[in-house]
């Protein structure tokens, strides 16, 4: 029995600034470090291959001096909102009804809600009150593609059902004010906010790529190198500066393995729907597959739109292939990383 993802669809914030509007917030944050320093951070804004951003606050709100308890009540009403508006876009798009769906999986890592977000669509939605219910929370940036995972298994035991996995993520909300580390001022370069929502299917008659396979990759040993900790002024962000080397170094064994278990190389794939977690990491891919004639320009094109949204940002480079009506038999892999450290993995075909 084959289970699909029938449509894909994101829901942006309605603040929206580049990055180059957002450098005067960054100066005057820096206010009273030392020149070199602030040369430095602005640099490090200017070079993160993000152009754009979208927020839940805007700037001013997000450099205020706010207590972990105000950015998170912002975080949980504005995720509400995103959550409701992307899934309905997602249901229009694959012409469905809020009662068609069997499984609700809502993803975020960046705030605390309970109830979680789920509960919250099943009132203001009015969606089936038997509905499955999943809420991940802990899984970072893999937790988009982890969702699908979860969704598929679900689809695959229980036939003629649907799913929809919604990521909402805010990281701009577990921005530290008074932390002038390296980590923190990366995060604040290279993160947006957004939303996304993808629905998959069990029934044989509905269209859209089919769930080949899946697997995840857990790396020993590095548990330091993603996540976050609880301060009391919020989610203090931990990213280990190896992380890109670390990728690299084990590329090999997250892909080939994977593909040859399904009798298939590298070069049968015909799109990579790759997470981008930053222009290191990007330009890492690159090195490892640009000579096979593969590209992420997807990829790279929603980092420089959107940033890294978390867990949401591999559901928008889907969407983009979702949009294009690839020819039937096109095969692709979708690949995130998140905290653990772990890489998730997805086999598509068209």
């Amino acid at each position: 029995m084959a289970v699909r993802i029938t449509s894909v669809a994101k829901q942006l914030p309605k603040h929206t600034r580049e990055t180059k509007d957002i450098l005067p917030y960054v100066e005057l944050w820096l206010e009273g470090q030392e020149e070199r320093f602030k040369r430095k951070v602005l640099k490090i804004f200017e070079n993160a291959a993000v152009d754009k951003r979208y927020s839940i606050m805007d700037a001013e709100e997000v450099f205020l001096k706010t207590s972990f308890e105000e950015k998170n009540d912002i975080y949980t009403r504005e995720s509400i909102k995103l959550a409701e508006k992307s899934l309905v876009k997602a249901l229009d798009k694959a012409k469905l009804q809020p009662t068609d769906l069997d499984y609700i999986i809502t993803v975020s890592c960046t705030g605390i809600m309970i109830p979680s977000l789920d509960a919250y669509l099943i009132n203001s939605l009015k969606l089936k009150q038997d509905i499955v219910r999943l809420p991940v929370t802990e899984m970072g940036c893999a937790a988009g593609v982890s969702g699908i995972l979860y969704a598929k298994n679900f689809l695959k035991a229980n036939p003629n059902k649907r799913a929809v996995v919604i990521a909402v993520e805010s990281p701009t909300a577990t921005f530290q004010l008074d932390d002038y580390s390296m980590v923190n001022i990366v995060s604040a370069a290279i993160f947006g906010d957004g939303c996304a929502s993808v629905i998959l299917s069990s029934y044989e008659d509905e269209k859209g790529p089919e769930i080949k396979d899946e697997a995840m990759y857990h790396f020993f040993d590095a548990e330091h190198m993603m996540g976050f900790k609880l301060r009391n002024t919020g989610l203090q962000m931990v990213l280990d500066q190896s992380v890109p080397q670390t990728i690299a170094d084990h590329f090999p064994e997250i892909i080939h393995p994977f593909l040859e278990r399904n009798n298939l190389t590298i070069e049968d794939i015909d799109h990579l729907v790759f997470h981008p977690g930053g222009k290191k990491i990007v330009q890492t891919v690159e090195e490892l597959f640009g000579d096979l004639g593969k590209n992420i320009n997807d990829t790279k094109e929603v980092l420089r739109l959107y940033g890294n949204m978390s867990s949401a940002t591999v559901l928008y480079v889907l969407e983009r292939f979702m949009d294009r009506n690839l020819p039937k038999g096109d095969k692709g892999i979708m690949l995130s990383f998140g905290p653990g450290f772990s890489a998730q993995r997805i086999l598509l075909e068209w």
